[in-house]
């Protein structure tokens, strides 16, 4: 896509810190400066979302995303990793290129990367009669 700045990013018109890339995915450092190592990871080929994804580059995504991760805790210091997304601008996602975060942790780095929930409103039986795949 022409307009989309992770596709600028994965053909090289746009500069990146890459940590990682191969045929079918990159991952970069993010600039937001928001948690030391926060690193995305991209695939190569347009997909919005893991909802628009196909089942092979998702595949091929997933193994670069566990690549880096164990990267990050055999070899950086860390002893494990958050893995985040957000699919659809209804679940916040703010970039329509399909990304997965990696946050790299260490035991007592008081990195709260879990989201705060108000509690379930419906009965668990009759969400599970809705969501079960049948």
């Amino acid at each position: 896509m022409n307009d989309c700045i992770f596709c600028k990013l994965a053909d090289g018109s746009l500069p990146s810190m890459k940590v990682y890339e191969d045929e079918c995915s990159l991952a970069f450092m993010d600039t937001a400066k928001d948690v030391d190592g926060h690193i995305l990871v991209i695939p190569k080929k347009h997909a919005k979302n893991i909802l628009d994804c196909d089942v092979e580059t998702l595949s091929k995504l997933m193994a670069a995303v566990k690549k880096v991760a164990c990267h990050l805790t055999e070899n950086c210091g860390y002893s494990g990793v958050n893995l985040l997304n957000a699919s659809d601008e209804s679940a916040g996602q703010s970039v329509p290129h399909f990304h997965i975060h990696i946050i790299p942790r260490k035991k007592g780095d008081n990195i709260d990367a879990w989201p705060q929930f108000d509690g379930a409103r419906l009965d668990i039986g009759e969400v599970f009669g809705k969501v079960k795949i049948k």
